[in-house]
């Protein structure tokens, strides 16, 4: 009979914690060394500012309204919520030119958030990034799942409008890696640490506090107010 004492319920939990913790370590060191490393001559999307830390801006020439930066990883599962609770009218908010928005598409959460992060890159050259920003969403797989392949995104593309071979070549091709890198930089020269992070005029908005607060991250109304000053 072995001699090894059996693992209780605390064991396990701890064993748990220890290895939650190494994961979550190991990947803010890997994130680290990605993050550091801006390329300047990498290729970029249409509507990415270097100067709005390589993120994908709508109405940028406006001047006198809230500027709303969003940082995100379309692998989260909050920044599903987030969108599911705020999308429409931050795209009222571009449709009607009342806001200047910048989506900054971060990859914390591993390869296939990159791919999905260039996909969407893919997607703004054909003007379709908010189509397929809403699509991928609706649709969210399982974190880490394999899920995310270049069919897949492809066939996301194809659902909001884009045929072109040329998008699929960018998918397939994962033209915007470099891009997708500079905006971990961006985000880690930020300290943007969790995602969704959103800013507006610069200042972050209020995360939830309880149950009942829901913070203006999740409170349609509050996030409006927060948006309009009122």
């Amino acid at each position: 009979m072995s001699s090894k004492a059996p693992q209780g319920p605390d064991n396990v939990t701890r064993n748990l914690v220890i290895g939650m913790v190494v994961l979550v370590v190991a990947v803010g060191a890997i994130f680290s060394v990605i993050s550091n490393r801006e390329n300047t001559s990498a290729a970029l999307p249409s509507s990415v500012s270097q100067d709005e830390g390589y993120g994908i801006v709508f109405n940028g020439d406006l001047t006198g309204v809230p500027v709303i930066d969003i940082w995100e990883d379309f692998q989260c599962p909050v920044c599903a919520r987030f969108e599911q609770t705020n999308g429409d009218y931050i795209e009222k908010l571009i449709e009607e030119k009342k806001a200047k928005v910048v989506y900054h598409t971060l990859s914390f959460l591993g390869p296939e958030s990159v791919l999905a992060a260039n996909a969407a890159a893919c997607a703004s050259d054909e003007n379709k990034f908010l189509g397929f920003h809403k699509a991928f969403y609706q649709n969210l797989p399982a974190e880490n799942s394999g899920a995310v392949t270049t069919d897949y995104l492809v066939g996301l593309g194809q659902g909001v409008g884009i045929t072109s071979e040329k998008f699929k070549n960018c998918v397939a091709g994962l033209n915007y890696q470099g891009w997708v890198n500079n905006v971990a930089a961006a985000g880690s020269e930020k300290n943007v640490n969790s995602t969704p992070t959103v800013f507006i005029n610069g200042k972050e908005i209020r995360r939830a506090t309880s149950g009942t607060d829901l913070g203006e991250y999740f409170d349609p109304s509050a996030f409006a107010k927060a948006v309009e000053g009122k």
